[in-house]
């Protein structure tokens, strides 16, 4: 018997150890970046594939670039413009951005499509039909500005932090969310259809509004009062009639 309410015992420590962390939520890993001195940039426009390594963007106007593939390695942009008219925008599919720092910048229908962003903090931005469709986002933050009609389709998100931002109708359809946390900003009319979540914190947002995809936050963590309004729309995905 001594055995037995031992092995009870344990088994009601192990119960309670995989409860735990079960409960638990793995926080999003936020990037350490640390710029070295930084060279101006002096040159016109972007290059594709080109190599910029330690320069520092600051007002550059890069409406209509083409900097397809171009590599951004400890780098700051600041206060940059981003954008162009729907045929001829600025084009930085493919790119890549490592340990890199956007501040203020803006712009409507940039174009990131299967773009790479590692140890990256975009601060202020005020964006518009930004396209990530296919992008890998790592240890990456958005903090504070307004991005409205962000395309992160099929695109790959771990260890990313919104914080303190406006996101307007942000289509996450398809994409994979692995420790990505939502922190005191505004989700409007999100679209998750299709999306995988893993580790997903979405107890802290500010406003949360989902148009599509409620049925995809299996991974996703979410406060007693977020349930209670998203109640209605549970229901109504399962087929269930509310009536007083």
């Amino acid at each position: 018997m001594a055995a037995s309410a031992g092995r009870a015992t344990r088994t009601t420590g192990a119960t309670r150890a995989n409860k735990g962390k079960k409960d638990t939520v793995a926080a999003a890993r936020r990037p350490e970046v640390r710029l070295p001195p930084l060279v101006p940039y002096d040159g016109e426009g972007l290059e594709p594939d080109g190599d910029y390594d330690g320069v520092r963007f600051d007002g550059v106007d890069l409406t209509d670039a083409s900097g397809r593939g171009a590599r951004f390695m400890d780098c700051a942009l600041d206060g940059c413009a981003l954008d162009g008219c729907a045929l001829d925008r600025a084009e930085l599919a493919r790119a890549r951005f490592i340990d890199a720092v956007l501040t203020g910048v803006r712009g409507v229908g940039t174009d990131l499509a299967e773009a790479s962003l590692r140890d990256v903090e975009v601060v202020d931005a005020r964006l518009g039909g930004v396209q990530l469709h296919g992008a890998v986002l790592e240890r990456v933050v958005v903090r504070g500005g307004k991005i409205d009609y962000l395309n992160l389709r099929t695109a790959r998100l771990k260890d990313v932090v919104f914080e303190d931002c406006v996101l307007s109708e942000p289509d996450f359809g398809d994409a994979h969310l692995v420790r990505v946390e939502f922190r005191n900003c505004v989700l409007k009319r999100a679209d998750f259809s299709g999306a995988r979540m893993e580790s997903v914190d979405l107890r802290a947002v500010a406003e949360l509004d989902i148009a599509r995809g409620v049925d995809r936050l299996a991974g996703a963590v979410i406060s007693p009062l977020q349930l209670m309004e998203l109640a209605p729309a549970f229901a109504a995905q399962i087929g269930v009639r509310v009536e007083a």
